[in-house]
């Protein structure tokens, strides 16, 4: 599926915002080999991991597509997608 280049950032977001979280929840937890994690807690943690993780890789292939299709370089692409996901004041000016 073709995606444009402003889909490409809202999915970028949407894997660093899924990241974010699993950071929030290795803060939240601690080290689970210093504090053992409940049950609960590894299923939370596992579950957002492997969201996070399908969103980057769905990202990453969004990415590769798109770069194919415009017959550009894939890291150049890459770049402009991550540049505008981290700071939209600046590529708006």
């Amino acid at each position: 599926m073709a995606h444009t280049f402003d889909e490409l950032v809202e999915m970028q977001r949407l894997a660093d915002e899924a990241h974010s979280r699993v950071l929030e929840l290795g803060d939240t937890y601690g080290r689970p080999t210093a504090t053992p994690w409940t049950a609960q807690q590894t299923e939370t943690y596992e579950t957002a991991w492997q969201h996070w993780r399908d969103l980057a890789a769905q990202a990453q292939a969004a990415v590769t597509a798109h770069a194919k299709e415009q017959d550009k370089p894939r890291f150049g692409i890459e770049a402009a997608v991550r540049a505008k996901a981290w700071h939209p004041e600046q590529a708006a000016a």
